[in-house]
């Protein structure tokens, strides 16, 4: 067992302030060196760890023998590349989901991860969330029976503000956001029906963000402004200036064990909140509201048969928790570093379940650009599944 594990971190900025939460000098964790190539994010990283080690190169994190895990905290389009050189240099890591861009991106991290006999956890956060948690558990007591079919609608009303300003409206850094967005809500629905995907079809188009001629000139510093409020989306300004991924996607998907699942995901509603419903043989549940701490949550069943109840048989209001992404992040970093340091042998999360998100999801692009067909989610190695357990 590691006394204290000591952890560095790529990419300070943004989604690196989850790292703070493995921060606990004399608890077992250290955050104890940083890289990110913005000087004012490193600034700012060194007034909360004045101690560490910071740097411009991700590579010499890699390279230190002081460093036990890195948190990879990085846009989507860098995992693939910093994860294979952390597990070659024996890094166990945390890598922000997506796991790469492609599905042979994930297998080459997988494979990279058997070679060198190193830990790897992906960051599906949303497994940790309270109201997941709570469809999870009735789902597993046979409340509703034996699953047969699930849907999520994804109303993505901060699109514009998330996703259309940098990056992530460029496909060659994003691919699709059936990834960077969609592979939250794939892995979910894999969960709760308790399978993977393993042909699937899509729809989508591109449908309001093209049509605004507003656009920036700096898309490699460029990183996306939360919630500007800016509402109809047609009234969005300094849109990134390539914008060519889908901001409407439909997806099926037939998983392994039989259940059927639909997937919808829209980057102009008025409102954000996604809406899973799971139905089995005997009953259905359904949450509405995915946040306790922002704008509340409830699950609720109906297993007695009726015309119409608006509310439900049953109703589960999820408390408000401590923490980021409705007390999720505390959570996952808290396991990963149980995991690394061997406190425990197994997570919540796993490896082969965000390579499936990511299979899901490009299959489903490659389905919904070219004559929505059907497309086989192709398999993974038997020896890598058998290697993770």
């Amino acid at each position: 067992m590691i006394q204290e594990l000591r952890i560095g971190v790529i990419g300070t900025s943004q989604r690196g302030k989850l790292a703070d939460h493995a921060h606990k000098p004399g608890q077992g964790s250290r955050v104890v060196a940083g890289a990110d190539t913005k000087p004012a994010a490193l600034n700012e990283f060194r007034k909360k760890y004045p101690d560490a080690f910071t740097t411009t190169d991700w590579r010499e994190l890699a390279g230190r023998d002081d460093i036990d895990a890195v948190f990879i905290l990085t846009p989507d389009f860098l995992h693939e590349e910093m994860a294979v050189a952390l597990l070659q240099a024996g890094k166990s890591i945390y890598l922000e989901k997506p796991m790469a861009l492609s599905t042979e991106g994930c297998d080459n991290i997988l494979r990279a991860a058997v070679a060198n006999n190193v830990k790897i956890f992906v960051g599906h956060n949303m497994r940790y969330m309270s109201v997941i948690l709570k469809m999870k558990e009735l789902i597993d007591s046979g409340v509703i029976g034996e699953v047969k079919t699930a849907w999520c609608r994804h109303f993505v009303g901060c699109g514009g503000d998330f996703y259309y300003q940098d990056w992530h409206a460029d496909r060659s850094k994003v691919h699709s956001l059936l990834l960077q967005k969609g592979a939250h809500d794939l892995d979910v629905l894999h969960w709760l029906c308790g399978g993977y995907a393993t042909r699937v079809n899509g729809m989508g188009n591109l449908t309001v963000y093209n049509q605004i001629d507003d656009r920036h000139d700096d898309a490699p510093n460029r990183e996306y402004n939360i919630f500007r409020g800016t509402y109809p989306p047609a009234a969005q300004t300094q849109l990134n200036p390539t914008i060519d991924v889908e901001d409407l996607s439909l997806v099926q998907m037939q998983l392994d064990n039989g259940v059927l699942c639909t997937y919808q995901q829209c980057h102009y509603t008025p409102d954000y909140w996604r809406n899973y419903t799971v139905i089995g043989t005997k009953g259905r549940i359904e949450n509405c509201g995915d946040d306790p701490n922002n704008g509340g949550a409830v699950v609720r069943l109906w297993n007695k048969h009726v015309r119409y109840n608006r509310d439900g048989d049953v109703s589960y209001t999820i408390p408000k928790q401590t923490g980021s992404h409705g007390g999720a992040d505390p959570v996952i970093v808290a396991e990963f570093v149980a995991y690394v340091r061997g406190d425990i042998e197994r997570t919540a999360t796993n490896p082969i379940a965000a390579r499936m998100a990511v299979a899901a999801g490009c299959a489903a692009t490659e389905s919904l650009r070219s004559d929505s067909r059907c497309i086989q989610v192709p398999p993974l190695d038997k020896s890598i599944i058998d290697y993770f357990g």
